[in-house]
This record gives C-alpha cells, structure tokens and sequence, in this order.
C-alpha cells in the first residue's frame, strides 16, 4: 500500500479546473513549470495521489513542457475533482 506524502513535501504548482470522466483527463490551470516526467500529487477531498506526467497537451496539441499560466490536459490514473490542489514532487 502506498504512502501519504505530507502535505509539506511537494510545491504546489497548479489546480484541477476540469475533469474529463469518459476519457480520463484533468486539466490543470499551472501555477508553475510543469515537465513530461515530472511527478505529480493530487490532494483534495478523500483523493492524494501521486503519478508521472507521461503526456501532456495545451489545446489540442501535445507538449512536453509547460509554464506558469498554462493550463494543460493530462490523463490521469483515479478520478479528480475540480479545485484539488496540484503538486509538484
């Protein structure tokens, strides 16, 4: 079983404004750099979860990276909720 993290561990980089049930996709409004490999924590409600970014796209068109004031489409591996905080680990 795997670990919480607490929340003091991880910066927070963005949060969840849209999730895509039938496909599996979050979007994240970024509050800070995000990079295809990077790993991420998603906290909100009774979900904490962590993943690695192994694709990303901003409007339609796959990135490898994105910035501050970005905000990215990226599949996710359990269900989110818009307003879940987002980290960086």
């Amino acid at each position: 079983m795997a670990q919480k993290t607490p929340l003091s561990e991880g910066k927070p980089i963005g949060k969840v404004s849209h999730y895509f049930s039938n496909i599996a996709v979050a979007v994240i409004d970024l509050t800070g750099g995000l990079n295809i490999g990077d790993t991420i924590r998603f906290v909100g409600g009774e979900t904490d979860f962590s993943q690695e970014i192994s694709s990303m796209e901003i409007d339609h068109k796959k990135v490898e990276k994105a910035k501050s004031g970005d905000s990215v489409g990226t599949k996710v591996e359990q269900k989110v909720r818009e307003g879940y905080k987002v980290y960086k680990l």
